[in-house]
């Protein structure tokens, strides 16, 4: 059955070309505004939303899925595939560093990987009416990362 968020948020995949991003409440607002400055994502960042700042994780992830954003995190107990099976979600981005100049990096890094990973400038829009091809490249996926992250992969 098709509900209005069904509806919704593939009308929202048309009008924007940029990765659309559920920032949870324990992420930096510095980071937030990296992630909207610099990378040139469309955050929904809970904090600014009175209702949403206090409500459970379960809500945030149901909400992220609903909205078709990509949730970004610092929470570990989103990994709990239990309590947030990776079928059920539009894409979970944990993140880890020790301090926001690296994990601005790191998001640097996602950004190119998953987001961009076509070199796809991050001025292009797409007009209204045309499907743009990133969607959402995590979705039914989790994705626990490090300022390492890269460097891993590429020393093997």
């Amino acid at each position: 059955m098709r509900t209005l968020s069904s509806e919704l948020g593939s009308l929202a995949d048309h009008l924007s070309s940029e990765p659309r991003i559920y920032a949870d409440a324990n992420i930096p607002a510095g980071l937030v505004a990296f992630m909207r400055g610099r990378l040139h994502w469309d955050v929904l960042f809970v904090i600014e939303h009175d209702d949403l700042r206090r409500a459970p994780d379960a809500e945030h992830f149901r909400l992220a899925r609903q909205l078709r954003r990509t949730l970004v995190t610092l929470d570990r107990d989103y990994l709990d595939d239990r309590r947030f099976p990776p079928a059920d979600c539009a894409g979970v981005l944990v993140v880890s560093g020790p301090d926001e100049r690296l994990l601005a990096r790191l998001l640097s890094r996602l950004d190119r990987a998953f987001f961009r990973p076509h070199g796809r400038s991050l001025s292009r829009r797409v007009p209204p009416g045309i499907a743009d091809s990133s969607g959402l490249p995590l979705e039914g996926r989790k994705l626990h990362v490090h300022p390492d992250w890269m460097e891993d992969r590429a020393s093997r």
